[in-house]
């Protein structure tokens, strides 16, 4: 009993410490963010840019997420729009966006189906296979991001150093109503948005970064992204293995707008954790072992707690302590990102307080939920994503194993939205699960 209890101790402080830490972490971010943000560069720049934005299907508020890129406040850049099919749901809203306010600087470009690599990475190799020999610096965007008139510009601006290869922003997600699955997903984002800040050694996200043209060829990045289906942490790799600086931008985290059912969120993150496992294993075991620990922490403390109160009180000293004391910093650290996203994104007060009061007060809820779908990214090959289902393999070489195509939708009211969206994903986890059985037998050799 002495063995486990001491055991039980070490687990508790060594959770305290890494919440603490992780406060202190939250903390430096706001700090760095608020420097920059209240201290903008504005010098001007004056090279290349080549903006890329692979789009498929139904994105959530799409034409308004699509118009800032025609909009930069920058002078000398052009945009790529890549669509897997003409046909695409996506290719009628760009064709209107770049009929009414494109001109020459836009243009759409289909990729065609890919048969060995992830579509957005093929979408991306597709674009990037010849580049005007003036652009100086390739930037690239995700759909479901909405960028401010300045964002390419302060991008860019990153990228001024020599040892600087590659800038990344962030998502920050907004939710567009105050449900349950939203407000976990945004917790769980919020506390992932927060481990960037100063320094020059960050991991990539796809959804908001640049890369100067002679780091792309130095690193070797497109012959990287051949055969994966991650374009951000294969571009983090190659990148660290070359040497390159990767610089995170507070002013380039983009507002995301959410509106997903509690199927999606789950699948949302456990999908993220999947391309982790495969792709940044270091990272994904490292953030298994935290979560799991956390949790192990204060759900035994809480148990151990009650069952003291039920028993007389005798002994429910030390666990309700490091009840407190876990779920305490926690609030802190929720606290701290409330600040931080406000700061962010002043305009959507209304959605981030509502949506804070889960990420403050429900820290073990949204842990737990984390936690869930963290262990069940250690199981399994297959994931679905955009209505393609993927097997990942060794080395995270990836092979399609179902398809399931996309109609334009037409909607009438936001429920109809959410109604189909649920559909879809129930949809593809019937693929998921049909295609895992007609492959395992050829796959189990990998």
């Amino acid at each position: 009993m002495d063995f486990w209890f001491t055991a039980w101790l070490v687990l508790v402080a060594a959770a305290v410490v890494q919440a603490a830490l992780l406060a202190m972490q939250t903390f430096e971010h706001r700090r760095f963010a608020r420097s920059r943000l209240t201290k903008p560069r504005t010098e001007p720049m004056h090279a290349r840019i080549a903006l890329f934005a692979p789009c498929k299907g139904f994105d959530l508020e799409l034409e308004q997420n699509l118009r800032p890129l025609l909009e930069q406040d920058y002078p000398n850049y052009s945009v790529t729009f890549i669509v897997e099919s003409a046909d695409d749901p996506a290719a009628q809203t760009i064709r209107q966006l770049i009929a009414a306010r494109g001109g020459e600087r836009a243009r759409l470009l289909v990729a065609g189906k890919s048969t060995d690599t992830g579509q957005k990475v093929h979408n991306l190799l597709a674009a990037t296979a010849e580049l005007p020999p003036d652009v100086e610096i390739l930037a690239f965007v995700d759909s479901d991001a909405r960028p401010r008139p300045q964002w390419l510009r302060l991008l860019a601006q990153r990228l001024d150093r020599p040892e600087a290869g590659a800038a990344t922003g962030y998502r920050w997600f907004i939710p567009q109503r105050p449900t349950l699955a939203n407000h976990l997903l945004y917790s769980i984002n919020a506390a992932a948005a927060v481990l960037v800040g100063p320094g020059d050694r960050h991991l990539v996200w796809g959804g908001s970064w640049a890369i100067r043209r002679d780091a792309l060829v130095a690193s070797g990045l497109r012959e990287s992204w051949r055969q994966t289906l991650s374009d951000d942490l294969v571009a983090a790799r190659v990148l660290a293995q070359s040497k390159q600086h990767v610089e995170f931008e507070p002013a380039c985290m983009l507002a995301s707008p959410l509106d997903n059912t509690l199927l999606q969120t789950f699948l949302f993150a456990r999908r993220q954790y999947v391309i982790g496992r495969f792709y940044s294993p270091a990272f994904w075991w490292l953030g298994l072992a935290a979560v799991v620990g956390w949790n192990i922490a204060f759900w035994t403390s809480s148990i151990a707690t009650l069952n003291a109160l039920a028993a007389g009180g005798t002994g429910a000293l030390i666990p309700a302590a490091a009840c407190v004391a876990l779920w305490g910093v926690n609030v802190a650290r929720g606290l701290l990102r409330r600040n931080l996203a406000l700061l962010y994104f002043p305009e959507h007060r209304a959605a981030i307080q509502a949506a804070s009061r889960m990420d403050i007060w429900a820290s073990p809820l949204v842990a737990f939920v984390n936690c869930v779908a963290l262990v069940s990214s250690a199981f399994g090959k297959n994931l679905t994503w955009r209505g393609i289902t993927y097997r990942l393999r060794r080395g995270g070489r990836v092979r399609i194993v179902a398809r399931q195509e996309m109609a334009p939708p037409r909607y009438d009211t936001p429920s109809q939205v959410r109604i189909d969206v649920a559909a879809a994903a129930m949809t593809s986890q019937t693929h998921n699960h049909l295609a895992s059985r007609f492959t395992a037998a050829q796959d189990r050799k990998d």
